[in-house]
């Protein structure tokens, strides 16, 4: 805990830093620290993603980071302590109960983000494509060697600047103390609740309820968490200026609607929301929009260039922009076999069922899933069904309407493409908290409930408890029980617990744990690093393999197709 404390103080530091910055060159009158982190945040990943297409994120770009802080700090030292100074005050005025809450739910995520990790992505990989980051930075055709980090999130760039790997190997908790800063914004809203009465403060101010589901994630960089955060938030200003939305909340929405789409592109109906401002606040905001465009220009053309970089692909997995390629593009038939699969996992069902399956049939399955999957499904079907009804009785307007249209389109994208209710989540505790609070709008009512909402989590770090009637996930199967140990340093960051064989195929030296937990588990392994089942998979199936391009691992990888008899 106490490692994960001092290393947040240092991101705190550093984000607040260029924050204010971001303030500045984006006419943004932000004083909220949260926000202020997020923009940090947002900089960062997008200094340190320009900085990976050149080299790596490791002690070179640190040190021109803390340069860079020194600098900014001295230069803008006066809004950097008004923005502390500012946060402070609110801290100080908080209710005696929203105190002892923030602090106690602080030490629990400290606490969690000390434990392994929940999250099975985390062994496939997330470790690796931090560690390719740090070591190498973005690899030319790196999904040619293990398909998954083809996904490389946005997130995992800003979690590679903060894991300080040179110092230490065992921090990746950043998904942590972004959860803190959502608890921050959330008490911040409940206590200015009591004054205004407003329904939107009181709506984000009861995210903490959510903390038992959220916890799960933090110990993992899960680009989930993240998206949930930065969800509210943006909801929270969209509810707030839609009808009467200045240039300033409208370039600090886009600021966070791009960071969401670089972390994860799925929230792309998010997209819409600065366009429905516009169209609603077209006069105000159509002489200023070049600012906004030209950021949205920027985290286009590095969300491609990544993409290109890494799997050849403009957009991965994906059918679409085949003409796209490059020597090094992972082979549209292995693309396109794992586009279909991500439909086949989601909704529990072979090729042969899925294409066998209707329209009715497929979303009559996808309710009526065993176990946390079709609980989660069941509960969205529900969201969907009373909203509306909550909606007309107690907020009856336009921009509460656009976002259930917002939060139908999501689903049935989903539905089309991948239905897991995780990528669903956001809006679904969105409707279902604001479901909650038409009914409790009692400021006290919800300060019990959020100190009640911790009991669960104490419970869950102290004590055993088995998960097998919500999951067959074997990573998941029990929770992890928290050590005095764990108050200096956190465990290691992945769960696997097995020694590597070292492979040789061609021109191809790759790690593979001797374990073979699952199919695209790596865990921790040293670099290359891909799990032989999934080597073996392809080879022979497509008939392809993974090489290196050259004696390098730094210029990366390519697929070569073998002897149909080989």
């Amino acid at each position: 805990m106490l490692f994960i404390l001092i290393s947040w103080l240092y991101v705190v530091f550093t984000t607040v830093n260029f924050g204010v910055v971001c303030n500045k060159i984006l006419g943004l009158k932000n004083k909220n620290l949260v926000i202020t982190s997020f923009l940090g945040l947002f900089t960062i990943t997008i200094l340190a993603s320009i900085w990976a297409f050149f080299g790596r994120i490791n002690f070179e770009f640190h040190s021109v980071l803390l340069l860079c802080n020194g600098f900014l700090f001295f230069k803008n030292k006066a809004k950097i302590s008004e923005s502390y100074k500012s946060w402070w005050g609110n801290m100080v005025t908080l209710s005696p109960g929203l105190k002892f809450f923030l602090t106690f739910t602080t030490l629990l995520i400290l606490a969690q983000c000390s434990l392994l990790p929940y999250v099975i992505d985390n062994e496939s990989y997330y470790i690796q494509t931090i560690k390719w980051f740090n070591e190498y930075g973005f690899v030319k055709g790196l999904a040619n060697l293990h398909l998954y980090l083809g996904q490389a999130s946005g997130w995992h760039v800003t979690q590679s600047v903060f894991n300080f790997s040179f110092l230490y190997a065992d921090f990746n908790d950043l998904s942590g103390y972004c959860l803190f800063l959502g608890m921050l914004f959330s008490v911040e809203k409940v206590e200015k609740y009591t004054e205004n009465m407003n329904l939107n403060y009181l709506l984000v101010g009861v995210f903490p309820l959510a903390s038992i589901y959220f916890f799960q994630f933090i110990s993992a960089p899960s680009p989930d968490i993240p998206i949930y955060v930065l969800t509210f938030v943006i909801l929270f200003y969209f509810l707030e200026n839609f009808k009467n939305c200045s240039s300033e909340k409208f370039n600090l929405i886009v600021i966070l609607v791009l960071f969401i789409l670089y972390i994860k592109s799925t929230s792309v109906v998010l997209a819409s929301l600065p366009l429905l401002l516009l169209i609603q606040n077209l006069k105000v905001l159509s002489k200023k929009l070049i600012l906004p465009g030209a950021v949205a220009l920027l985290i286009l053309v590095l969300f491609i260039s990544k993409n290109m970089i890494i799997s050849g692909s403009v957009l991965f997995p994906s059918k679409l922009f085949a003409s796209f390629t490059t020597d090094y593009s992972i082979p549209k038939i292995i693309e396109s076999n794992y586009y279909d699969n991500i439909k086949y996992f989601g909704y529990q069902v072979t090729p042969k069922q899925f294409r066998a399956m209707t329209i009715n049939e497929m979303l009559q399955h996808w309710v009526s899933m065993p176990k946390i999957n079709g609980i989660f499904n069941k509960i969205s079907v529900l969201i969907l069904l009373i909203s509306p009804v909550f909606i007309y009785k107690f907020q009856n307007k336009k921009a509460m309407w656009l976002l259930y249209a917002l939060m139908l389109l999501q689903l049935i994208l989903l539905l089309a493409t991948s239905p897991q209710y995780r990528f669903f989540m956001n809006f679904m505790l969105f409707f279902g908290f604001f479901c909650l609070i038409c009914i409790i709008k009692n400021k006290k009512w919800t300060q019990s409930l959020l100190v009640i909402g911790l009991l669960p989590i104490v419970f869950l770090l102290f004590t055993p408890i088995s998960f097998r009637v919500f999951t067959n996930n074997k990573f998941m199967l029990e929770n992890n029980i928290f050590s005095v140990k764990m108050l200096i340093k956190p465990q290691p960051n992945t769960k696997m617990n097995t020694d590597f064989e070292v492979i040789e195929l061609g021109n191809l030296k790759y790690h593979s744990p001797l374990e073979n937990e699952f199919f695209f588990g790596t865990g921790n392994g040293n670099l290359p690093c891909v799990n032989k089942s999934q080597v073996e998979y392809y080879r022979k199936n497509f008939d392809l393999i993974p090489q290196m391009r050259t004696k390098e691992l730094k210029d990366g990888f390519y697929s070569k197709k073998t002897a149909t008899d080989d």
